[in-house]
Parts: C-alpha cells; sequence; structure tokens
C-alpha cells in the first residue's frame, strides 16, 4: 500500500509566474514562486534544493515529483518536464504529470456549473477545454482540449457559462461583458490544486513513465512551424 504521506516535490512551469513547492501528504509545507521573467532554467534548481534543505529532506526522500504537463509555454513546459524527469531519474522516486487546465478548474467557485478554460495559443487561436460539475461536486472535463480560432470559440460560449485560464488575462477586453470570469488569482494553476491532483493519483497508485512524458502542446512552436516551412 502506498505511503499516506508521501514526501512531494511540486513544480509548475507552464506559464509566467513558475512556482515550486513541497508538501507531506496532503498539507502543503512550503511554496515558492519563480522570477517571473521566464528565466526558470536559471532558478528551478537552485530553488528545488533550497526548499527541500529547508524541509530536511534529502533529494532520495522525496517519493513523487508532481508536476504540470501544460498547455502552456514551451519553453516553461520543456524546463519543467526536463527538470522533473532528471529527478527522478537521480532519485528513483515516482513521477505524476498533471493537465494544467485540470488544476486550474479545480480552483473554480463552488457556485461554477460550466467552465472553459483557456491559454493563448498565438495566430488568434486558443487552447481551450470545458468542464461540467458532476453529482459529486467536481469539476471534470466535458471535452478534450482543442485549439480553436478565437472568434470561433467566442462564437459558441454560452451565456451561463464561467471561464478561467491564463487566456482570460490576454483576451478580457474583447470577451462578451456578460460572462462571468473567475478572478485573476485563480487563472494559473496553484500548488495547492496540483497537489490534490497529484496525491490523488499517488494513491490510486498511478504513476508516468520518465521516458515517455512529454509536454502537452497540441501543436508546434511557432520557431518549429517556421523551421517546416523552410524545409
Amino acid at each position: 500500500m502506498a505511503d499516506v504521506t508521501p514526501r512531494l516535490l511540486i513544480l509548475e512551469t507552464s506559464g509566467r509566474p513558475g512556482r515550486v513547492a513541497v508538501a507531506e501528504g496532503e498539507h502543503l509545507l512550503a511554496e515558492h514562486q519563480l522570477d517571473d521573467t521566464r528565466r526558470h532554467a536559471r532558478d528551478l534548481a537552485p530553488t528545488v534544493a533550497a526548499l527541500l534543505e529547508a524541509a530536511g529532506w534529502r533529494p532520495r526522500q522525496v517519493e513523487a515529483v508532481i508536476v504540470s504537463r501544460g498547455p502552456g509555454s514551451y519553453t516553461g513546459l520543456r524546463v519543467g518536464i526536463m527538470s522533473v524527469k532528471t529527478f527522478a531519474y537521480a532519485t528513483g522516486c515516482a513521477l505524476l504529470a498533471i493537465d494544467t487546465f485540470a488544476a486550474i478548474a479545480l480552483q473554480a467557485p463552488a457556485e461554477t456549473q460550466r467552465l472553459e478554460v483557456i491559454a493563448d495559443a498565438q495566430q488568434q487561436k486558443v487552447y481551450v477545454q470545458s468542464f461540467g460539475r458532476s453529482e459529486a461536486g467536481e469539476l471534470l472535463a466535458v471535452t478534450p482540449l482543442t485549439i480553436l480560432p478565437l472568434a470561433e470559440w467566442q462564437a459558441g460560449l454560452a451565456t451561463d457559462v464561467w471561464v478561467s485560464g491564463p487566456g482570460v488575462d490576454v483576451y478580457d477586453q474583447i470577451l462578451p461583458t456578460a460572462i462571468q470570469r473567475v478572478t485573476p488569482e485563480l487563472r494559473q494553476p496553484g500548488a495547492d490544486s496540483l497537489l490534490r491532483l497529484g496525491l490523488r493519483r499517488w494513491r490510486a497508485g498511478e504513476r508516468d513513465d520518465l521516458w515517455m512524458l512529454e509536454p502537452l502542446y497540441l501543436r508546434p512552436s511557432s520557431a518549429e512551424e517556421k523551421w517546416a516551412q523552410r524545409s
């Protein structure tokens, strides 16, 4: 049986305000926000080392590392995913990847029955996924993650749907005023939400293969698209 109070390391690098945290079971012990200029590669390893030292843990005492897998910043996700894969390989701990939009949906107000989570996919397109409130009271995905033209997504919005995610900050000025928005501080995935979803997977005995895990992109980066056009 899995330890009910595992030592956990949490990494979130899908957006500008990257985060690193440590938790023991359900208890979030400490959290640090990374430099918001996206220099995650520079700050990540020292921040992890400092948090582990403050908790009194050696790296090999961490039983699982939880990581947000996207969608989000291409550079941030690559740094986060590669970092946790390296950590898991070096220490032998479990690896647990969490869909970024699922963590964001978990933070919506209790009165939210239908939710659209969006992020900017560039070129006037958005990542979008729909969530609905289950009988058990949890917002669960009811559509797969997809990319839509912004105008098409807006045209299909119902008036009783809430919206959340980092894309709201980007497109807030052109969204219909009648659409209810989740407050700004809850539009990015928090360490506590990643902890809840990661701990659920840990207790269910789920693990990710460190050799197979990849960021959730859905499409090539702009640089990759330009390279393909030139090739």
